[in-house]
């Protein structure tokens, strides 16, 4: 069994892919776009008349899999009551890491030296993803 996180980001999912590719190194495994789905099957869920928005998409980012999609294009996703976690083998990785979810977002929790962790912070990147960057112990 296996939890995957889906995030929905209301037009906003090739943006998204282009910055998570960049912080990350993610590898896109599969993108459909709206145009490409079967007439009824979900094609038709953005009220847009855009045929480009991404209708699913998986990300690989490093061992985990992560799925996207623009949702039903109201502008404004709401990522609220989760964080994903990244778990970091070294400070120098953890720091990269945190500063480049940081650009454009919002830092929650400065990183700093834990109880936990020798580098532990928190961030709402540009989109609203609220993240944790820690060095596993």
């Amino acid at each position: 069994m296996q939890i995957r996180p889906y995030l929905y980001f209301e037009g906003r999912c090739d943006e998204a892919i282009a910055f998570y590719r960049k912080v990350f190194g993610a590898e896109v495994l599969m993108l459909m776009r709206r145009k490409d789905a079967p007439q009824g099957q979900g094609g038709d869920a953005c009220p847009s008349a855009d045929a480009e928005k991404v209708l699913h998409a998986t990300l690989r980012i490093g061992d985990s899999i992560v799925q996207l999609s623009d949702g039903r294009c109201q502008g404004s996703p709401k990522f609220q009551g989760v964080s994903l976690s990244v778990t970091v083998e070294n400070g120098t990785d953890a720091e990269r890491i945190f500063a480049a979810l940081s650009d454009g977002g919002k830092v929650g929790m400065p990183m700093a030296k834990t109880f936990f962790s020798s580098h532990f912070g928190m961030v709402a990147d540009r989109f609203g993803v609220s993240w944790m960057v820690y060095v596993a112990s």
